[in-house]
């Protein structure tokens, strides 16, 4: 009797520790732009004001903008305002006031290799509401960073993050609803790469992780609905009911002693 041979487990993309240091090296750059971009925030400024600063921190430390032209799109960073949940271009005529809820995502490549993180603050004083919608999806984004075990598998991940949500939204006292259709990805040598991450989703399934695997994990949560629509510009997603959206993520790569946040700023600290 033949016996059928067991396909072999695919496994999250793998990298070396010398490339893992390379993404460590990019994803510095990038924790420092976001560092710079949200130190100079405040009413009065616009977020073509705020690229620009990105921009300025990432080609001074001899590193590339990955977002500049990345399907002809037209700035560093992508800044996204209150009801826009990813991808609002930068302009000169969109200027921050007292009480916004901004998102901004930075990629940078350097060496051949990326990092991308993404951060949510407010302008001035923010809503409660606001707050804790920013503290859920962060909460999220961190419960994610945990499960990045090996002999793991890329659902256990998403998993993670909606059992975040749904005790975030117990917690909080708010209806909290993971965006549709957007997620996490590979990240290495090019910013996108397989496999998809869903933000969502039952454990123990998709490919294995593996010490060296690395991910973007990037929750994005909405105090409303979970529906988007796309703005004539081709790139802004913003919530269907116009209800406000947070987005956190970071780079990570699984480590034999645990998970190692590529992108981590270096005054942050997990969420107790």
């Amino acid at each position: 009797m033949m016996l059928k041979r067991r396909k072999k487990d695919q496994t999250v993309p793998v990298r070396s520790a010398a490339e893992i240091e390379l993404m460590a090296a990019a994803g510095a750059v990038v924790a420092q732009a976001l560092i710079e971009v949200r130190a100079a925030a405040a009413p009065g400024v616009s977020t073509a004001k705020l690229d620009k600063i990105a921009e300025e921190v990432i080609r001074g430390q001899q590193a590339t903008p990955s977002f500049l032209g990345y399907h002809d799109y037209p700035a560093s960073t992508c800044i996204s305002v209150n009801d826009a949940v990813v991808h609002g271009i930068p302009s000169k005529t969109f200027v921050l006031a007292e009480g916004d809820l901004v998102s901004v995502d930075c990629g940078a490549v350097l060496g051949g290799w990326h990092g991308d993180s993404a951060i949510t603050f407010g302008i001035g004083d923010l809503a409660k509401e606001d707050e804790d919608l920013s503290d859920a999806t962060r909460e999220a984004l961190w419960a994610g960073i945990e499960a990045m075990l090996p002999g793991n598998r890329l659902t256990d991940v998403s998993h993670a993050i909606e059992q975040s949500v749904a005790r975030s939204g117990l917690k909080y006292g708010r209806r909290l609803s993971i965006v549709a259709n957007f997620g996490g990805h590979g990240i290495g040598d090019q910013m996108h790469l397989d496999p998809f991450l869903p933000n969502e989703g039952k454990p123990g399934k998709g490919p294995l992780l593996a010490v060296g695997s690395t991910l973007a994990i990037e929750p994005m949560i909405a105090l409303g609905g979970r529906k988007t629509l796309t703005l004539p510009d081709g790139w802004t997603a913003v919530t269907k009911d116009g209800a406000r959206a947070a987005h956190w993520e970071h780079t990570v790569a699984v480590g034999k002693d645990g998970p190692r946040v590529l992108t981590l700023r270096p005054d942050e600290k997990p969420p107790v």
